[in-house]
Formats: structure tokens, C-alpha cells, sequence
């Protein structure tokens, strides 16, 4: 075996759940650290500005969403492409994969600040967004645009690092930028009051840093697949591969992004304090959901490798395990958001409203989250053996057509409360579809690297 390949994490070999775990933890808190960039930023600018900046702020990001999906989905695509050549030990693939992904997240980056910056005040009137909260959201996202292009070379670093096996070194380097970010934060909005955009700003200057360091580390311990701007190679034939993987992600992180804007829309006829309140929710319902999230991503990984290396026979008892492990964290997860939503929304604002509404929301979606667990297990492991074309389907099933009308139709008829239930609704129909066609196994005849038994 290579000295390169010792470096790595395998997957292949050893207790399945204990793998798991040990990959996913680093995961996990790395995810929890990620989400804490909007998370203090949502604190910070709600104590210092006010209600209206913090759902401003709220309101700009499912367009952010929709500008970064296509690219993180992609870069999806290329990590089971890694993993899967990793598991069958193809070095110079891996390298060819990693500069690919390099050349292409690059020219999109550009594409999107450009976009997004001409696009971002259209689609916040579109969406209905009250004309008090314009300036502030327009603000906001065009400053957090401009620089789109280090948060894809972040996402991208890391998304190597772990198909690579290695999901550690990117947690620290979100550590650090998640610090960095809150000083950041606290200095631009608090001491210099530069507004919406210095939240914008602390989150870029953030992200350059992890991104530099990420880049960094990648370069120093990697010899076999450092990184050199006039050294990347474009591999076609690994881009169709990432393409084919990463393209339906690519486009279900799209769509669900635009059902992000729907739902927005339909939020924002309840005005500012609903807009606030679902903002802030939605903010902390992201970080509950962190740990589906990332045992998903680990399951995916695990799966690529042992295809890679055609070790099948593991493939169920990791995911078994990570059902449980996953399971676990979910309940803990619920009852800790179903007790202290109340409490937890009051560090955002002091608007009695604002923190009704927020609990609300919380106290109606979390008593779902296992379904939304076991939704995104298993679909990460037939993401993992490269099919993302059904999950894909799912997604924008449950989506478009459940979520966005159920919470249309309640929406006039029971208020707010009625915006609240069309998710779980969706999840629901989304579980259902995922484990039912986990159980079809028609996903194992979509993997990069074929095997014939695995495939009968």
C-alpha cells in the first residue's frame, strides 16, 4: 500500500458502527459549528439592530441557498467519486477528481456572485418581502455574494478531505473560523455598527480563513495530490463521473432551495414578527437536524469505500448501526428543543411575539426529526453507491408536492400553524419513499466501480 494511502482513513476494515462514529463525530461538530456562522449571526444582529434587521437577515437566506446549491451538490458528486476510487486505492483518479473539482467550483463561484448580485433585489419582490425589510436584505445579500466563491472552495476542501477519509481536520478549521466569525461579528455589528453587512462581511473574512487553512493542510500532508493552481489537471472523464453522481443532488439542493423561497413567500404575508420568528426557528432547526446530516454523510462515505473495495457484506450492518447511533442523538435532540425552545428563542430577541412565534414552529416540527433522521440515512447510502437520482426524485416529491401546497391551503384557512405541519408532512412521504427503495437494491447497480456479485 502506498505511505500516501496510510495517511487516509479506511473505511473497509474493523467494527462498521465504531467507524462510523468516529468518522460522523468530527462530522457532527463540525456541521454544529457550521451552523453557528448563522446562528450568531441571527443573535448578534437581533440584540444589536433590532427585529427588523434580524428578519431581513432571515429572509436572505434561502436565496443564498439557492445560490450555492448547485455547486454543493456537485461537489457531492465528486466526494463519492473520491471515496469509491480511494476504497479501490487509484491514486492518480483521486488527483485527477480533486483538480477537476477545483477548475469547475471555481468558473461557478464567479458565475454565482455575478448572478446573485443582478438577481438579489428581483427575488426578494418577488417573494412578497415587506418594503421595510428591502434595504436591509438587499444589503445583506450582496455583501455575502460577493465573496460566494471561498465559501465553494471551502465546501470543496473539505468535501475532498472527507472522501479522503479525513473528517477531523476540516472540524478544526471550522473551529477556528467559527471563533473567528463571532469576533468578527461582535466587532463589525457591534463596535464599527456596520449594519447587516458587517454580519455578511465577518461570515466572508471567516470562511477565507478556514478556506486558506483547509487548502493549507491539504497541500502539506497530501504530497501524492497537492494542489498547485498551475498544475490542475481537467479530466473529462472524471467530471461525467462527478457530473452523473452530482448532477440530480445538485439539482434537488436547487429545487429545495427554490421551496425554501415558496415557503418564504407564503411566510411573509404574515409580516415582520412571523418573518422574525420563523427566521430564528428555522436557524436552530437547522442545527437540531445537524446530526442526520452528518451520520448521513459518514454512511455515504463508509458505502463508497467498501464498494470501491468490494466489501458489500458491510454495507448493512453499517447501516444498522448508524440507524441507532443516528436514533439516539434524534430523541436527545427533541426533547432538549421541545423543553427549552421557549428559553433558547429568547437569546435571539426580546420581542414576546417574535419568541411566540419562534417556540410555535419548534414545538410543532421537532416531535418529526426521527423521520427526517431516517429519511437522510438512507438515502446516504444509496448516495454512497453513487445514486442520487431516486433521492433526488424524493426530495422534490415530498417538496413540491406536499409540503408547498399543504402549507398553501392551511396557510388561509389555520394560520401560521398550518405553514408549520407541511413539513413534517413532507418528511414523512420522503421517509417512506427512501426506505422503500432501499429495499428494492436496485441502487447497488449504480456505483463508479462495478462488481458483478454486488450487482445481482
Amino acid at each position: 500500500m502506498l505511505p500516501e494511502i496510510k495517511k487516509m482513513q479506511d473505511l473497509t476494515s474493523g467494527n462498521e458502527g465504531k467507524l462510523i462514529f468516529n468518522f460522523a463525530a468530527p462530522m457532527l461538530i463540525g456541521n454544529i459549528f457550521q451552523q453557528l456562522f448563522s446562528v450568531v449571526d441571527s443573535i448578534v444582529v437581533g440584540k444589536f439592530i433590532g427585529k427588523d434587521a434580524l428578519a431581513a437577515v432571515g429572509a436572505s437566506f434561502p436565496v443564498i441557498f439557492i445560490m450555492v446549491s448547485m455547486i454543493v451538490g456537485l461537489m457531492m458528486g465528486t466526494t463519492v467519486t473520491i471515496s469509491q476510487y480511494f476504497g479501490a486505492k487509484n491514486m492518480t483518479k483521486i488527483k485527477r477528481a480533486i483538480d477537476t473539482m477545483y477548475i469547475y467550483s471555481a468558473i461557478i463561484g464567479v458565475i454565482t456572485t455575478i448572478v446573485g448580485i443582478l438577481v438579489s433585489e428581483p427575488i426578494l419582490r418577488m417573494i412578497d418581502l415587506p418594503e421595510e425589510l428591502m434595504p436591509q436584505a438587499t444589503l445583506f445579500l450582496k455583501v455575502y455574494l460577493s465573496g460566494i466563491v471561498i465559501f465553494f472552495g471551502f465546501n470543496g476542501t473539505s468535501s475532498v478531505l472527507r472522501g479522503l477519509g479525513d473528517s477531523k481536520t476540516p472540524l478544526y478549521f471550522l473551529i477556528i473560523a467559527s471563533v473567528a466569525n463571532m469576533l468578527f461579528v461582535i466587532l463589525f455589528v457591534g463596535v464599527f455598527e456596520w449594519g447587516v453587512a458587517g454580519a455578511a462581511a465577518a461570515t466572508l473574512l471567516a470562511n477565507a480563513i478556514a478556506f486558506g487553512l483547509a487548502a493549507w493542510w491539504l497541500n502539506r500532508t497530501h504530497k501524492l495530490i497537492r494542489i498547485s493552481i498551475k498544475g490542475l489537471t481537467f479530466d473529462r472523464e472524471v467530471f461525467q463521473q462527478s457530473l452523473r453522481i452530482g448532477l440530480p443532488t445538485a439539482i434537488q439542493h436547487t429545487l429545495v432551495a427554490m421551496g425554501g423561497i415558496a415557503l418564504m413567500d407564503i411566510v411573509n404575508k404574515f409580516g415582520t414578527e412571523v418573518i422574525a420568528g420563523y427566521s430564528v426557528a428555522s436557524r436552530l432547526d437547522s442545527l437540531a437536524l445537524v446530526p442526520a446530516m452528518s451520520f448521513s454523510q459518514a454512511l455515504s462515505t463508509f458505502t463508497g469505500q467498501n464498494i470501491g473495495a468490494n466489501r458489500h457484506d458491510r454495507i448493512r450492518t453499517g447501516l444498522t448501526a448508524t440507524i441507532k447511533m443516528a436514533g439516539i442523538v434524534t430523541v436527545i435532540t427533541t426533547i432538549i428543543i421541545v423543553t427549552c425552545g421557549h428559553i433558547i428563542m429568547s437569546m435571539f430577541t426580546t420581542d414576546q411575539e417574535v419568541i411566540r412565534v419562534g417556540d410555535q414552529y419548534l414545538t410543532t416540527v421537532s416531535a418529526f426529526y426521527l423521520a427526517f433522521t431516517m429519511m437522510f440515512i438512507y438515502n446516504g447510502v444509496t448516495r454512497g453507491a453513487g445514486d442520487t437520482f431516486m433521492p433526488m426524485i424524493f426530495s422534490l416529491f415530498s417538496l413540491w408536492l406536499i409540503r408547498i401546497p399543504i402549507a398553501w391551503f392551511f396557510s388561509s384557512r389555520f394560520g401560521v400553524q398550518g405553514i408549520w405541519w407541511s413539513i413534517p408532512a413532507g418528511w414523512m412521504i420522503g421517509y417512506a419513499l427512501s426506505y422503500f427503495y432501499y429495499r428494492t437494491g436496485r441502487w447497488k447497480t449504480k456505483s463508479v466501480i462495478r462488481y458483478a456479485d454486488f450487482q445481482q
